[in-house]
């Protein structure tokens, strides 16, 4: 069916425009910070710590982000990009002009979508389940 082809592709698209700008704009500077950087300069919003911030704001960011990338465990890995877009609205932008939150809502709808509509046949998942019953 074709409608069915053209969701597929639409959200083969948003998996990789948006988790691969997460994984390479923010996820990646995020790791080489977590092992080469100064980690005590992250912002410290949950009071466990800059170093854990940095750390979740890292597997978040890439490592989730490189999951939806390939469509692999894509409703699980939506879970902490949520959670992080949330903290970074409403713990670190929220007192500034929306310009500065607009990002983080962009990405927040986005993930929330590809949470509710799940990765389409064109992902790692869909193959899997073709595989195993």
């Amino acid at each position: 069916m074709l409608w069915s082809k053209q969701i597929d592709l639409a959200l083969l698209l948003l998996r990789v425009v948006f988790g691969g700008m997460m994984l390479f704009n923010h996820g990646w500077g995020k790791v080489v910070t977590l092992f080469t950087g100064d980690p005590t300069e992250f912002a410290d919003v949950l009071g466990m710590g800059a170093p854990a911030s940095l750390a979740l704001a890292s597997f978040a960011e890439f490592l989730c982000a490189a999951l939806i990338v390939l469509g692999l465990f894509t409703r699980w890995a939506v879970v902490p990009l949520i959670v992080t877009m949330l903290v970074a609205i409403f713990l670190i932008h929220w007192d500034g002009p929306f310009q500065k939150m607009e990002l983080a809502v962009i990405y927040l709808t986005a993930f929330f979508a590809i949470g509710l509509a799940g990765p389409g046949w064109y992902s790692a998942d869909a193959q899997f389940r073709k595989i195993l019953p």
